[in-house]
């Protein structure tokens, strides 16, 4: 019989995919310049030289029989040594090639980790605002997603919220920093007591609590501002990790998972990743990927365009009567509407080409999410759309 679950999933779709390509066809009856299109996290800024380079030279000189292989279901060794190296080196940790799992970027990095560590009738706690498709990798496992409203004003974690939401059946909490749709960063304060709460809770419930670490946007993050190291702060932790967006390689699809062995179960909680990775099919990620990224770690996209982006965009949007929380991080602002339904403002804002996805996606209605990682010159063109809107509700 056909699965009636994927039946709704597939009918209910993507809202921010679903806009793009409206803003597709808009594009070919107003043109291109003319649709303020800021829905889909894509990197508009080229891949480091040096990792387009990289590939070039690999395409030419490694054999074509080797470089388009299979790769080993979790990676290619030296590529994995590489990335536990790097992640030693930058924070004190203690990886080896066999805690790195290579996978086809972050969202079956997720995929993966909420069918290894959940089960029928375990809950999963999100913090809101948070990535929507958590809810399909959490709910395909039988398990049921807890969410847990953030302080709206700092966006930092609300910890009496949190420390309530707290269940003997809660087996994961998913911590996505910076924060896609806010930007914000949790601070090491805000890791710190959740690491205290779960530990405590882990204690009284008899069995341990993990946190599954979503870190695509490390890297984006402005005015010194410093991303804690989860694992580093709280042994518990699966850490995700996309070149998608440090190294604007979103259609690539390569990320790993590292596993730490100061983790309760390491055992079996490895054995559980490789075979929920076998078992969904995400297994052997591209080897030319694989080996360019391992050999350019460390490299970065001219990411610094996108704070220029962010402060064009934000200080426009406060002049006009806008509000949100300035992002630390990632390339998102996240504006409170100024009517309560989200979904009636980003309607309202397409009478003028401009594209905007509602927060209610996000688990946090009455706000709505802008990706700037767009071209400077879209930006500028839109603020007149901005301005009108602002008008048309009395900002």
């Amino acid at each position: 019989m056909i699965s009636e679950k994927y039946i709704s999933w597939g009918n209910a779709g993507s809202t921010i995919r679903e806009l793009a390509a409206y803003g597709a066809e808009r594009a070919k009856i107003v043109g291109r310049e003319n649709v303020y299109d800021f829905t889909i996290g894509s990197p508009s800024i080229a891949p480091p030289k040096a990792l387009l380079d990289t590939v070039s030279r690999l395409c030419a000189e490694a054999d074509p029989t080797q470089l388009h292989a299979y790769a080993p279901a979790a990676g290619i060794e030296s590529v994995r040594e590489k990335i536990a190296r790097e992640l030693n080196e930058s924070f004190g940790a203690d990886y080896d090639a066999g805690d790195i799992y290579m996978t086809h970027g972050a969202s079956s990095a997720l995929a993966i980790l909420c069918a290894a560590l959940l089960s029928e009738g375990d809950e999963a706690l999100v913090i809101a605002p948070y990535f929507p498709e958590y809810k399909t990798y959490i709910e395909q496992t039988g398990a049921v997603m807890t969410e847990v409203l953030c302080d709206l004003e700092s966006f930092q974690m609300d910890m009496g919220a949190f420390a309530g939401k707290i269940t003997e059946k809660t087996a994961a909490v998913i911590i996505n920093s910076p924060n896609n749709p806010s930007g914000v960063v949790l601070s090491e304060g805000s890791i710190s007591a959740i690491a205290a709460v779960l530990n405590k809770k882990a204690e009284e419930y008899g069995h341990p609590i993990y946190i599954i670490a979503d870190e695509p946007y490390r890297e984006l993050v402005y005015g010194g501002i410093e991303v804690p190291f989860i694992p580093g702060l709280y042994a518990d932790t699966l850490y995700c990790y996309s070149f998608s967006k440090s190294v604007s390689l979103p259609g690539e699809r390569i990320g790993y998972i590292a596993i730490s062995k100061a983790m309760a179960d390491y055992s079996n909680v490895k054995a559980a990743v490789y075979g929920a990775a076998r078992a969904l099919g995400y297994v052997c990620v591209s080897p030319l990927f694989q080996l360019a990224v391992a050999e350019t770690l460390g490299e970065l996209s001219d990411i610094f365009l996108y704070d220029e982006n962010r402060t064009l965009l934000y200080d426009a949007l406060q002049e006009m009567g806008y509000r949100c929380i300035k992002p630390d991080g990632a390339f998102y602002l996240f504006i409170k509407t100024p009517v309560s339904d989200s979904r009636a403002f980003c309607r309202k804002a397409m009478e003028k080409d401009l594209l905007l996805v509602p927060g209610d996606d996000f688990g946090c209605p009455g706000f709505a999410r802008l990706a700037y990682c767009v071209p400077v010159e879209r930006i500028k063109k839109s603020l007149p759309a901005f301005k009108w809107l602002a008008e048309e509700y009395g900002l």
